[in-house]
């Protein structure tokens, strides 16, 4: 009897296979990373609103963890726009696109 290389369903089948077996770990893995992105984006804001936005007791500083996430990203955008005044957080908010404020205003708003 001699051994013949696999047809091609059997190859297709086999790769499928293992993407399945794999699929929860890459899946896994991109969460782990979207978090990982996040907590990073986030940390930005620990040295005036605290680790997790749990800014230092008896400081003026908000205390962003918590908030609703839809007053977060409004406070956020009232920044960027001029339309709250601040000291430097106009500034800040104008270096972050759209979708890492609302990504700032989740990730604030889960912590409790």
């Amino acid at each position: 009897m001699t051994h013949r290389p696999p047809g091609r369903l059997a190859r297709v089948a086999s790769a499928m296979a293992l993407a399945a077996l794999l699929s929860p770990t890459l899946s896994q893995a991109g969460e782990q990373e979207d978090r990982l992105r996040t907590r990073a984006l986030a940390s930005t804001c620990a040295h005036c609103h605290g680790t997790d936005g749990r800014a230092v007791q008896g400081q003026p500083l908000v205390h962003l963890a918590g908030l609703p996430q839809d007053y977060i990203l409004t406070q956020l955008m009232a920044f960027r726009s001029g339309q709250r005044p601040a000291t430097i957080m106009h500034q800040i908010t104008k270096g972050y696109s759209l979708e890492q404020l609302e990504t700032l205003a989740k990730y604030f708003a889960a912590q409790k």
